[in-house]
């Protein structure tokens, strides 16, 4: 019996009520001519009805792979559980999901990804859920928000907070999909899949796993499908013995707005010359600062933002190579993608599937995370997730407090303030007009790091502005770093809600971050690895 099936025939085989998971990261990987079958036939026929449905990282985005979009639908879709959600400029429409969200109309969770793909694991395993310390007086915390976007979920609470081993943990209850969706390039004629053409794994190994082992099924979108027997076994990420039902779409997208680019998926290596080094700005004045902080010889994850520029930095500086690269689609080293392709990486030492690069994260292996800011407050908590006057400006947390639960050092970077005019002359930051929001206040509006929690972790905590630079320390935040051109008073003290501590051993900047020309950096080789806890005679 064949497994292709139409793509309306598999918008038929989802029930009214059920709990459905989407492979997809934004427009990497996304199963987007599946979901708009499902929205079609709600369109015509009022079913399926009442879905949940889990996306550990966002199905979908607002610049031409709707997603997620296709099914928000008042009576299609009750209860929507995101490691994130689309999102995009201020000045656009919201996507329709954060338009149901903000009315109300749908239950909505934002949980960490890493998280939500261990609670793929343990439903798999048919283990009870997950006990972790991620996300511990952050929003997750169900002391703040436990997760809830609005208060349709706040209703029904998702993560609870328990004592194991007399010390505190969340505990998230392990969710049994009845039907995956996930994405690949070719199936065979049993269902084998195989990611050639693919950006990133993702996670649709283990979202197979917690349909199959609990009686759910496995749709797989693809590109093609091939001749049994045709396909490598060392190739195969899913087995066919985990794939019931196969929709074809010969026209999907590798990603957003990129049809198929065979440097994305590995095929092919780009010369380095190829790659665009970022234009002489402010926010490549902050990425040269912050790639300031890296050693050679690190395991280095990156966010989206300014810290996304920082390997064309360092490619720019004749470093490539110094630091590997690790992004939580999946990619380990080469060199990570921009814009609309962020989340990709060309020239790549390997691809790990994301439920794994998270474990990666949770425990703390990598070395160091560049991440952005939107709110600093003034214990050194950071907001990333929330803007509650435009929520579709951010994406929601994504992977960012599995990174951060224990990551030994991060560098946040961003503007100081929001809206502010700003130059660079003769090495200098000129400031000419000042901006209107401020970003350091005294709480911020959605703990998105734990800035007290760091502190007592012993995380080394670095803030990185255009006008300076912001390090946590058990006493509060010290203004270490001055940006030559700023007064301190009028352009810095003046510019935050609480008071900084301005450092005895205050110091201006490097000038040379403030000229167009390469900085000339050089980067302090990190010690060899040693056995923890060991003692060497």
């Amino acid at each position: 019996m064949s497994k292709h099936i139409t793509p309306r025939q598999a918008a038929d085989l989802i029930p009214d009520g059920a709990v459905v998971s989407v492979s997809s990261s934004s427009g990497l990987g996304c199963p987007d001519l599946t979901l708009k079958a499902i929205g079609e036939r709600f369109d015509e026929t009022g079913h399926p009805q009442n879905l949940t449905t889990l996306h550990p990282i966002a199905a979908g985005d607002m610049s031409g792979i709707k997603g997620v979009d296709y099914i928000a639908k008042k009576g299609l879709l009750k209860t929507i559980i995101g490691g994130s959600y689309p999102s995009g400029p201020s000045s656009s429409e919201p996507p329709l999901i954060w338009q149901m969200i903000g009315s109300d109309e749908v239950a909505a969770y934002n949980v960490p990804s890493g998280i939500l793909f261990d609670m793929h694991r343990e439903a798999a395993a048919k283990r009870p859920g997950v006990i972790t310390k991620v996300g511990l007086e952050t929003f997750v915390d169900p002391s703040r928000e436990g997760c809830a976007m609005n208060a349709s979920a706040a209703k029904t609470p998702l993560v609870e907070k328990i004592t194991f081993a007399g010390e505190d943990w969340l505990y998230f209850k392990a969710i049994a999909p009845q039907v995956a969706i996930i994405r690949a390039t070719t199936a065979d004629e049993r269902g084998n899949l195989t990611y050639e053409h693919e950006g990133a794994y993702l996670g649709g190994l283990d979202q197979a796993l917690a349909a199959r082992n609990n009686g759910g099924i496995v749709i797989a979108q693809v590109k093609r499908i091939v001749k049994d027997g045709s396909l490598k076994p060392h190739d195969v990420r899913v087995p066919g013995v985990l794939v019931d039902y196969i929709v074809v779409d010969p026209d999907q997208k590798q990603t957003t707005q990129t049809l198929y680019d065979p440097a994305i998926s590995g095929e092919i290596f780009r010369p380095l010359d190829t790659f665009r080094v970022p234009e002489f700005n402010i926010q490549k004045v902050i990425a040269r600062r912050v790639a300031q902080e890296l050693e050679a010889g690190s395991a280095v994850n990156l966010g989206f933002g300014i810290s996304a520029n920082v390997p064309r930095i360092l490619l720019e500086e004749g470093l490539h190579g110094a630091v590997t690269w690790v992004i939580e689609q999946g990619a380990v080293g080469g060199v990570p993608l921009l814009d609309f392709a962020f989340g990709c990486a060309s020239n790549a030492d390997a691809f790990m599937p994301s439920p794994y690069q998270f474990t990666y994260f949770q425990g703390a292996g990598f070395d160091a995370s560049l991440l952005s800011f939107l709110e600093i407050g003034k214990d050194g908590s950071v907001n990333v997730s929330k803007l509650s006057f435009r929520p579709h400006v951010t994406a929601g947390a994504g992977g960012f407090v599995d990174i951060t639960a224990r990551a030994k050092k991060i560098v946040f970077s961003g503007m100081f303030n929001a809206g502010a005019k700003l130059v660079v002359e003769g090495g200098k930051l000129v400031i000419e007009k000042e901006g209107k929001l401020k970003k350091l206040v005294n709480a911020v509006e959605h703990v998105t790091f734990s800035g007290p929690r760091g502190v007592a972790q012993g995380q080394d905590i670095t803030y990185v502005t255009e006008r300076c630079v912001l390090k946590l320390t058990q006493e509060g935040i010290v203004l270490t770093e001055i940006a030559p051109g700023v007064d301190l008073q009028a352009h810095i003290l003046d510019q935050s809600e609480f008071d900084l501590i301005v450092s005895p051993d205050l110091k201006v900047m490097d000038a040379a971050l403030f000229s167009d020309a390469p900085i000339g950096l050089t980067l302090p080789q990190k010690a060899p690895r040693q056995l923890a806890g060991a003692h060497h005679g």
